[in-house]
């Protein structure tokens, strides 16, 4: 799957998840061709490690729920209120769940869990 992601553009060189002290930034692909979307930590209302499988990989939604994912492990969710705006393929959108996959998940949690400055 990683080569596969590599050819879109959209692999992990191309992938990030930045936290910062009044957002949470979600890019997959060159400029977040495949996903984007800027959280406010604020809107954040619940976040924890998910263990379920999931069997699909890329950028994934739909009624405003989005697993945006290179990997089955590593796995978290957010919960937001109110929906953040996203955008994917360049059409607008409005995300209420987000899960993404992390290679750090418990450091995720821990950064989110802490208070902003």
């Amino acid at each position: 799957m990683r080569t596969f992601m590599r050819v879109l553009l959209a692999g992990p060189r191309h992938s990030a998840v930045r936290v910062s002290t009044d957002v949470v930034e979600v890019n997959m692909g060159v400029g977040g061709w495949t996903f984007a979307a800027t959280v406010p930590r604020s809107s954040i209302v619940d976040v924890k490690q998910v263990s379920r499988r999931v069997w699909a990989w890329g950028a994934h939604g739909w009624k405003g729920r989005w697993l945006v994912n290179g990997s089955s492990e590593g796995l978290v969710s957010l919960t937001l209120q109110p929906p953040a705006r996203g955008r994917t393929l360049g059409y607008p959108l409005k995300v209420r769940e987000l899960i993404l996959s992390l290679a750090d998940p418990d450091g995720f949690v821990r950064e989110l869990a802490s208070p902003t400055k």
